[in-house]
């Protein structure tokens, strides 16, 4: 398949920087079958069943994106020199891996002071990615980091505006639990702990699973080719508390429905082997029309950006044709997109 098959004209105005106020009244679009609906998140209660399942992914942002100083040898004397990094994923050496700017002007063994408490030393670089030796680990660096870091918004948003202390609680779901996300679960954003209580009560059931984003999400796809393109790895966990939750759904008839297409991603892996089984890795699973999905009956998701490995996504779930309608009717309708925009239900 082509990449400019998954192509859209998107007016800039409905690229969402701000959620909508309260969550739940941001739009939802229906899409079951060949039925287009307009409803909002509040209308989740009409909208599922008795006996549903919705998979939540419980990963937790951190706030990963750090501005810092160094000390820099000029003509002069030593200078100061700022430097933004933003936080990708720990390694099994200590290290984190890190998008470091401006990379190449960093040495091997400079010290970067990001507060009083927390600054790291530059240990080396590997292509584009740069690796950072923090002078706390575990708790005091959790802490120190909620102190000094911001949410590392998208680049779409982060290019409108600069994040702020409201993104610290508008960037995060309400049920995020295992830190080490560098990207939110969007979709999960919409939920308020009300509408969860109110979801329960009427039947409906929850799965946590966790994967965490990395900044590999927002990656553009370069190829004319789809299936030339090399998806990003992120680590997940699925217990086997949660795959004997879905089976039992199965068995009972219920619709499993994942909560973003990060949980999506992570029990179609779980179940890459014909049957869904606790499940702990990195998965790179690259979902393009054709896929033949193994759990998920339906998926809530935002709207994706054009020509994105998201995108293929949902045209494997509704259709190449169906999703070409659906976003055509939300870009008629002013959905907001992205990150921080409306939500769809796609029931194949």
């Amino acid at each position: 398949m082509k990449l400019s098959e998954f192509d859209f004209e998107l007016p800039e105005d409905l690229i969402a920087v701000r959620p909508a106020r309260p969550r739940t009244s941001a739009k939802l679009l229906v899409a079951n079958g060949a039925q287009t609906q307009d409803r909002v998140v509040r209308d989740l209660v009409d909208v599922l069943r008795a006996g549903d399942r919705l998979v939540l992914n419980d990963t937790k942002v951190i706030p990963a994106r750090l501005f810092g100083t160094r000390t820099r040898e000029t003509t002069s004397g030593d200078g100061i020199a700022k430097i933004e990094v933003t936080l990708l994923e720990p390694q099994a050496d200590g290290t984190w891996a890190a998008l470091v700017k401006p990379l190449r002007k960093v040495k091997e063994g400079e010290e970067i002071v990001f507060s009083p408490e927390l600054r790291a030393t530059f240990v080396r670089r590997e292509d584009t990615t740069g690796y950072l030796q923090f002078n706390l680990t575990g708790d005091d660096f959790d802490a120190a980091l909620n102190a000094a870091g911001a949410m590392p918004l998208p680049p779409y948003i982060a290019a409108k505006r600069a994040a702020d202390a409201q993104d610290l609680t508008d960037y995060q779901t309400v049920w995020a639990q295992n830190a080490g996300a560098v990207a939110a679960p969007t979709a999960s954003l919409h939920f308020e702990q009300w509408l969860l209580d109110d979801l329960a009560a009427m039947g409906v059931t929850f799965t946590h699973v966790t994967l965490h984003v990395g900044a590999g999400t927002f990656l553009p796809v370069k190829v004319d080719d789809v299936s030339d393109h090399k998806m990003h790895a992120e680590w997940g966990h699925v217990s086997a508390q949660a795959v004997a939750e879905i089976e039992a759904t199965k068995a009972a008839g219920g619709r499993v429905i994942p909560v973003g297409t990060t949980a999506l991603r992570l029990i179609e892996s779980a179940a890459a082997g014909g049957a869904l089984a606790p499940w702990e890795g990195e998965t790179d699973i690259f979902i393009t029309p054709g896929f033949e999905f193994q759990i998920a009956d339906g998926l809530m998701t935002n709207f994706h950006l054009p020509k994105s490995t998201l995108m293929m996504l949902v045209s494997a779930l509704m259709g190449v044709e169906r999703i070409r309608e659906i976003y055509a009717h939300a870009i008629e309708n002013e959905y907001r997109f992205f990150s921080y925009g409306d939500s769809s239900i796609l029931l194949p």
